[in-house]
């Protein structure tokens, strides 16, 4: 499937009474699964050990 075939498929999805920055929220969404989808193909991730660290700071 394509993005444009994944946008289309997203919005179609929304109601009717969507508005433009639900759209677009839509769209940024895609973009962001896809991107996480290829980092992650590519080993472009965080073990759990650095994720804690980094996140240590922002959870109690």
């Amino acid at each position: 499937m394509t993005t444009k075939d994944r946008v289309i498929n997203g919005i179609k999805n929304l109601p009717d009474t969507v508005d433009i920055d639900d759209i677009l929220d839509q769209i940024m969404l895609v973009e962001k699964i896809e991107k996480g989808v290829d980092q992650s193909s590519q080993n472009q991730v965080v073990s759990d050990d650095e994720l804690d660290k980094r996140l240590g700071k922002w959870l109690v």
